[in-house]
């Protein structure tokens, strides 16, 4: 089964030499890749900026924006029907206009607006060649069912993975290596309780395969 993850920020450029970005090492969206990659699934992975290697064995495409990941997403889409999506990446919801000459300082406040970026979970999900399954992950940093649960929805998505992004979150979950998921659905809603990255992945991959099997009953 062919499956395409996203993982990792992205950087948003605001001249040559500064960009916006956020704080994801994108550790999970990588140890999902290698544990489905290690049960036979045949992974795509589409990166943005990390300091992670390859994982052998992996289709890996790097990019640095959310308008190229879009691209990537969308060429992978096309180059051949894919099963599964999970969109881990931690994707910029704006990005600022770009000055080709570096701002200087001393030259006045800068003057930076802000388009919307396009929806990539979205896109996958409402897509005509859409994967059977669709997965994505709600970073919140409050009401955070209520939140995960109102972007399945609103993402036309099947599955959403929550988790606690706040300060006042003790787990540290970005850069870290241990995350707290709650895994919600239409019908349910699962407290994995707190885990390694790596437990995580390897219990979606366990998750996934027992979909697949239950839709040949």
């Amino acid at each position: 089964m062919r499956v395409i993850v996203t993982a990792g920020p992205t950087y948003e450029p605001i001249d040559p030499v500064r960009f916006i970005g956020n704080r994801s090492s994108g550790k999970q969206g990588y140890a999902i890749a290698k544990s489905l990659s290690d049960n036979g699934f045949d992974v795509t992975l589409i990166s943005g900026p990390t300091h992670l290697p390859d994982i052998s064995g992996i289709t890996m495409i790097r990019i640095e924006t959310a308008k190229q990941m879009l691209k990537a997403v969308q060429n992978t889409l096309l180059s051949s029907q894919q099963d599964i999506a999970i969109c881990a990446a931690a994707v910029a919801d704006w990005a600022p206009t770009f000055s080709n000459q570096k701002i200087k300082k001393g030259s006045g406040e800068p003057q930076i607006t802000f388009t919307e970026n396009p929806d990539i979970l979205k896109t996958i999900a409402t897509a005509h060649n859409r994967p059977t399954l669709v997965i994505g992950f709600a970073a919140e940093t409050e009401n955070l069912i209520e939140n995960a649960a109102a972007k399945l929805k609103r993402k036309s998505c099947d599955w959403i993975l929550a988790n606690d992004v706040s300060p006042a979150n003790e787990h540290n979950v970005f850069g870290g290596d241990n995350n707290h998921i709650h895994l919600i659905t239409n019908e349910t809603q699962e407290d994995w309780q707190t885990m390694s990255k790596i437990a995580i992945a390897d219990k979606l991959t366990n998750k996934i395969q027992n979909h697949f099997e239950n839709q040949k009953k």
